[in-house]
C-alpha cells in the first residue's frame, strides 16, 4: 500500500462530517477534540490539533496517532488524511508542517516556501496571531476540491505542486495557499451561527485574501481580479435570476420565498447548485468591499480584530461552553460590530445587496451643451429583467476634461436620470497641451481627433466599482481611444478595449498597437488588446494595409534582427514579455483574409515559431508556451470546403491542414516520451483535434477522446477529452456517447471528474427544453431522475449537478418525450376528445418545494407504471 502511494482523506463538504464518524454535524455546535487513529506502520495520519504522541503496537506493525484540539471547533471542521506521506517542517515557521506523497518532496519544498510570508501578512493586518498552535498542509491525489480548509490544517490537490521552472502555476498555487489560510481565521476558528450567516465568513475571508493579493501582485492585478469577479456575478445573475446572500424565509407563501425563480432550494447548502454556491462566495467578498467603501478599510480591520479577540477570549474558557457562542458569527452580530466600531449606518447597503438578490443594469449616454458649457448626462436603469434590481443611492461619475479629471457624485432616484454637470474647462480648437490626469501625471495629447467645441476627453460611470452593476455607456470612438491610451486604471483600459471592438477604424488600430508597444502597460491589458486588434483587423480586411496585425511587432520584440522568421532563444526572465509572447500568436491565428481563411503568411509564421523554438538556455519551462502555439494552430483552422461530399482522408487533406495535423501528431508522440508539466501539450492537442473534426478536415470520431478520458490518465487530460466527447454528443446527436458519459457519471472512481462531466453537459447540453431531439427519450428521463434520487446521497455536489442537468434538458414542465399517463387523460364529452389533466402535471424540481427530490414526482414523470401507486398518488 505504501509503495503504491495509497492514501485516504476526508472530503466532507458543508457539514458532511457525519458520513465518516458519528457527530452533531453542525457549524454552530462547538466542542474540543481528542482524536486517535490507528494505522499501518508505514502510514502517517494527519488530523486537527497538536500531535500529542505516537504509540506503536507490540509487534510494530501498527501505530496510533493521538491528536488534541483544545480550541472549540465544529465537527464540520474536523478532517483526516492518511498515507505514506513525506514530511517537511517549514524552515521559516517550525509550527507549520507540510505533507506530500512519495517522491514529491522537492516540489513541496518550492511550493510551500512562500507560505510564511502569507502568515506574516495576515497576522499584521489583523493584529492577531494565528489562532491555532500549529498548521498542517497536506497535498493529496484525486482531491474533491483544489483547496479545503479545516481547523489547523488544509487539504490541497497534489496538482498544485510545481518546481521553480513553472511560471504559470506559481501565482495560482500561491493564491490557493493564501485562500486556505484566510479561511483558517474566518470559517474554521470563527464559525457561523446558521446557514444564512455563511456570507459573512465567505465575505471576510475573501476580502482579506484580496488585500493579500493587492500587496503581493499589485493594485493592477487586484483591480483586474475585482473586475473579473464582478463580471462573473453580473453575468450569472442576469442569466439565472439572482443570488441572495442572506435568505429570510417566511411562512411558506410563494411571495415569501426569496428563490422562487430558481429550480433548487436555497434553504440548505446541500440543495444548492455548485455554480450558484461559487457565485455566492464571489458576491459575498464583493459586498464586503462595498462595506469597506462605506466605512473605510481601517474600520473594517478593526471589526475583524474585534471578532477575533472575542473568539480568542471565548476559546480560552475551556470548561465554560456557554462562552463559546462568541466564536460564532451571525449577520446581526457582524452588523452590530460595524455600527459600534465605525458609528455609521450601513443598513441601506445591507438591504440593497445582502437582503435582496440581483444586480443593477445602467445605460448611459451624454450630450455637450456648448452654450452653457455643461455635460448633459442621461443614465437609465433596467430593473424589470430577471436578475436585476432598482438602485437608489449615490453614483460616482468621473469626467476627464482638458483641464484635468473631475469626480462628480450623482444621486440615483428614478428609472431615468438626466443630470447637468458643469464643465471646468473651455474648449480649445485642436491645440496641443499637457493634460493633467487623475494620478497627477501630465501628458501630451494629440487633440485633433476630438470635437473642437467640447472639452470632454472621456467619461466613466462608477470607476471604483462601488455598485454591483453592468454599465453600457455610449461615447465617441475617439473618447474610447483616449481612455485606452491615457487612463492609468486597468479597468478603464479593459472597458475601452471591449468598446473599441465596435469601432474598426485606423485610429482604433493605432491606439491598440500603441498599447501593445508600451512596456509600462499592464500585461493583461496588452493581452486583451491582442485579441481586440485581431477582431478589428478582420473587420477592416478589405482596407488593411501592411503585414498582418501584430506580426511586425512580434518580430521586432522576439525574433532575430537578421532573420525575422526565426524566434530568439527563449528567455522568460521578464514575465510580462513572456505572457505577451505566448498570447500574440494565438491572437494572430484568428486573423482572416477576404476569403475568410487564415492568411498563409500567418500560418507559416506560427509553424516557424514552433520549428525554431529553443529552450535550452532558459531557466524556465516552455510547456505553457508550446501549448499556446498548438492553440494558435487550432485557431487558424477554418471550415473545410466539401467537393461532391468527398470523404476526408490523409491523401486529399488541404496542404495547410496537413501541416497542422503533422505538428499536432508530433507533439502528441513527444508527450508520451517526455511529458510536460500537467500534460499541457496533450490537453492542447486534444482540443486542436476536436477543432479539426468540427471543421470537417478529419472524420468526426470520439474513439480517441474516449481512450484519453479513461481512468488512469492525468485529470487535466481526462477533462479535455471529456469536453470533446460532450461536444461530439451535441454536434452529432450521438445517443451512444451520451449513455457513455452518463455511465461515467455513475461509475467513475473520481468524484471531481463525475462532477465535471455533469457541469460540462449542463453548459454545453446535447439538447435543451422545448427542442426536438432524438436524444430525448423516456429512458434518459428515468436515468437522470434515478441519479438525483439514489446513488449520490453522499455527495450533494453530484446530486445538485444532476438537478441542474435535468433542468437544462427538460425545464420545469413535464418532458415531452414521456407517454401520457392513463389517469392523466380526461374525456371531454363536449368537444369529443381526450385532454391532459393539468392537476397531475408535476411542478418538477422547483425551489419552493421542501422535498426538491421526491420519488413520488418521479412516478408522475414516467407515467405511473404501477396502477396502485398511480391511484393512491392521485388521491
Amino acid at each position: 500500500m505504501a509503495e503504491r502511494g495509497a492514501h485516504v482523506f476526508s472530503c466532507g463538504y458543508q457539514n458532511s462530517t457525519r458520513f465518516w464518524f458519528p457527530c452533531v454535524d453542525s457549524y454552530s455546535e462547538l466542542c474540543t477534540w481528542k482524536l486517535e487513529f490507528t494505522v499501518d506502520a508505514a502510514m502517517v495520519a494527519v488530523s486537527n490539533g497538536d500531535l500529542v504522541e505516537t504509540v506503536y503496537t507490540h509487534d510494530m506493525r501498527k501505530k496510533t496517532f493521538h491528536y488534541m484540539l483544545t480550541i472549540p471547533t465544529a465537527a464540520s471542521n474536523i478532517s483526516l488524511a492518511i498515507g505514506p506521506f513525506e514530511i517537511l517542517v517549514d524552515p521559516y515557521m517550525h509550527e507549520v508542517t507540510h505533507f506530500c506523497l512519495p517522491q514529491l518532496l522537492p516540489l513541496l519544498k518550492h511550493t510551500t516556501s512562500y507560505l510564511h510570508e502569507v502568515f506574516e501578512f495576515y497576522e499584521e493586518i489583523l493584529t492577531c496571531r494565528y489562532p491555532y498552535s500549529c498548521f498542517k498542509t497536506v497535498f493529496i491525489d484525486e482531491a474533491y476540491v483544489e483547496v479545503a480548509a479545516y481547523a489547523s490544517m488544509s487539504i490541497f490537490s497534489t496538482n498544485l505542486l510545481h518546481s521553480a521552472m513553472i511560471i504559470d502555476e506559481t501565482p495560482l498555487t500561491r493564491r490557493c495557499l493564501a485562500q486556505s489560510l484566510a479561511q483558517q481565521f474566518f470559517g474554521c476558528f470563527i464559525s457561523r451561527m446558521s446557514w444564512s450567516d455563511e456570507w459573512v465568513l465567505k465575505g471576510i475571508s475573501g476580502y482579506i485574501y484580496g488585500l493579500w493579493m493587492k500587496k503581493t501582485f499589485g493594485v493592477n492585478e487586484y483591480r483586474h481580479w475585482i473586475k473579473e469577479e464582478l463580471d462573473k456575478i453580473v453575468a450569472y445573475e442576469l442569466k439565472t435570476g439572482g443570488v441572495l446572500l442572506h435568505p429570510i424565509f417566511g411562512g411558506g407563501k410563494e411571495k415569501d420565498n426569496p428563490a422562487s425563480h430558481l429550480h433548487f432550494s436555497i434553504k440548505h447548502p446541500h440543495t444548492l447548485s455548485w455554480e450558484y454556491y461559487t457565485m455566492f462566495q464571489c458576491k459575498a467578498h464583493l459586498v464586503m468591499r462595498l462595506i469597506e467603501n462605506r466605512i473605510s478599510m481601517e474600520f473594517m480591520l478593526q471589526v475583524f480584530n474585534k471578532l477575533l479577540s472575542l473568539a480568542s477570549t471565548a476559546s480560552s474558557q475551556k470548561f465554560q461552553s456557554h462562552m463559546w457562542s462568541q466564536m460564532l458569527v451571525s449577520t446581526s452580530g457582524f452588523l452590530k460590530s460595524i455600527s459600534n466600531v465605525s458609528g455609521k449606518d450601513i443598513q441601506p447597503l445591507i438591504k440593497q445587496w445582502v437582503d435582496q438578490s440581483g444586480v443593477v443594469k445602467f445605460y448611459g449616454s451624454f450630450a455637450f451643451n456648448r452654450k452653457r458649457n455643461v455635460l448633459e448626462l442621461e443614465i437609465k436603469q433596467d430593473y424589470t429583467s430577471p436578475g436585476t434590481q432598482k438602485y437608489v443611492g449615490p453614483l460616482k461619475v468621473t469626467v476627464q476634461e482638458l483641464d484635468g479629471s473631475f469626480n462628480h457624485t450623482l444621486q440615483i432616484e428614478e428609472n431615468s436620470l438626466k443630470h447637468d454637470i458643469p464643465c471646468h474647462s473651455k474648449s480649445r480648437r485642436n491645440k496641443k497641451k499637457k493634460i493633467p490626469l487623475m494620478n497627477g501625471e501630465e501628458v501630451d495629447m494629440d487633440l485633433s481627433a476630438m470635437d473642437a467645441d467640447s472639452p470632454l476627453l472621456w467619461i466613466r460611470i462608477d470607476p471604483d466599482m462601488s455598485v454591483l452593476r453592468k454599465v453600457e455607456f455610449e461615447q465617441a470612438d475617439f473618447m474610447w481611444q483616449y481612455q485606452l491610451r491615457y487612463e492609468r486604471d486597468v479597468v478603464a483600459q479593459q472597458e475601452s478595449i471591449l468598446a473599441l471592438e465596435k469601432f474598426p477604424t485606423p485610429a482604433s488600430r493605432l491606439a491598440l498597437t500603441d498599447i501593445l508597444e508600451q512596456e509600462q502597460c499592464f500585461y493583461r491589458v496588452r493581452m486583451s488588446a491582442c485579441f481586440c486588434l485581431a477582431k478589428i483587423a478582420n473587420s477592416m480586411v478589405s482596407t488593411w494595409t501592411g503585414p498582418p496585425a501584430m506580426k511586425s511587432l512580434f518580430t521586432r520584440m522576439f525574433c532575430c534582427k537578421t532573420c525575422p522568421n526565426i524566434v530568439k532563444t527563449n528567455n522568460f526572465m521578464s514575465f510580462q514579455s513572456y505572457f505577451l509572447q505566448k498570447t500574440m500568436p494565438v491572437a494572430m491565428a484568428l486573423l482572416r483574409d477576404v476569403h475568410n481563411l487564415c492568411p498563409k503568411e500567418v500560418l507559416t509564421f506560427i509553424l516557424d515559431l514552433i520549428k525554431y523554438n529553443d529552450n535550452r538556455k532558459n531557466k524556465f519551462s516552455d510547456n505553457y508556451y508550446r501549448a499556446e502555439m498548438i492553440d494558435a494552430l487550432a485557431n487558424s483552422v477554418t471550415p473545410a470546403v466539401s467537393v461532391n461530399n468527398e470523404v476526408r482522408t490523409l491523401d486529399n487533406l488541404n496542404p495547410d491542414v496537413r501541416l497542422i495535423l503533422e505538428e499536432i501528431t508530433r507533439f502528441l508522440n513527444m508527450e508520451k516520451l517526455l511529458p510536460s508539466y500537467r500534460h499541457t501539450i496533450t490537453v492542447s492537442c486534444l482540443r486542436a483535434i476536436r477543432v479539426l473534426q468540427k471543421n470537417g478536415h478529419v472524420p468526426s470520431d470520439p474513439a480517441l477522446f474516449k481512450s484519453y478520458a479513461e481512468y488512469g490518465h492525468f485529470v487535466d487530460i481526462r477533462i479535455a477529452a471529456l469536453e470533446a466527447v460532450v461536444d461530439y454528443t451535441k454536434v452529432d446527436r450521438s445517443y451512444e456517447e451520451l449513455q457513455w458519459l452518463l455511465n461515467m457519471i455513475q461509475n467513475d472512481p473520481v468524484p471531481y471528474v463525475r462532477h465535471k462531466i455533469l457541469n460540462m453537459l449542463t453548459r454545453n447540453p446535447p439538447f435543451t427544453k422545448n427542442m426536438e431531439s432524438p436524444l430525448c427519450n423516456e429512458a434518459l428521463v428515468d436515468q437522470l431522475w434515478k441519479l438525483m434520487n439514489s446513488g449520490t446521497s453522499h455527495d450533494w455536489r453530484l446530486r445538485c449537478g444532476a438537478v441542474d442537468l435535468y433542468f437544462t434538458l427538460f425545464g420545469l414542465s413535464r418532458p415531452s418525450c414521456l407517454p401520457l399517463p392513463e389517469l392523466g387523460l380526461v374525456l371531454n364529452l363536449k368537444e369529443k376528445k381526450a385532454v391532459l389533466n393539468p392537476t397531475i402535471i408535476p411542478e418538477a424540481i422547483t425551489g419552493n418545494q421542501e422535498t426538491a427530490i421526491n420519488p413520488s414526482s418521479h412516478a408522475q414523470l414516467v407515467g405511473f407504471q404501477n396502477p396502485v401507486r398511480r391511484c393512491s398518488f392521485i388521491i
